[in-house]
């Protein structure tokens, strides 16, 4: 995943929390934390999420985005289940142009 696409998927994300009545979170890339795949910080009125995108999946960091905003406005089931819902619907146009692009999006690559 390439910075354009990061901030794509941030900007994305935090719209559609928005709509929910959300709070978007701040994201980063990479975590500080050594080896660490995604952290979340939580702060009054919201938090920041880290992710590691390097040498991942797509999906993955999509994932793990999608997951800190969950965690971030501490959201549980039913409710959560929509949410992300909505959100991955957000980003799966990302997705898509990922795997037009040849880029690594799952376990494996596009070959052909």
């Amino acid at each position: 995943m390439n910075n354009t696409t990061f901030v794509s998927a941030a900007n994305l994300l935090g719209t559609v929390a928005g709509r929910f009545g959300l709070v978007a979170p701040g994201f980063r890339m990479p975590p500080r934390i050594v080896g660490a795949q995604r952290t979340v910080r939580r702060r009054p009125g919201g938090g920041v999420v880290a992710v590691a995108v390097k040498n991942r999946p797509v999906a993955a960091v999509l994932a793990d985005m999608i997951d800190g905003v969950i965690v971030v406005n501490n959201i549980a089931p039913p409710e959560s289940d929509t949410v992300r819902a909505a959100l991955w619907s957000a980003v799966t146009p990302l997705l898509v142009s990922a795997v037009a692009a040849g880029q690594r999006v799952g376990n494996v690559s596009r070959v052909a």
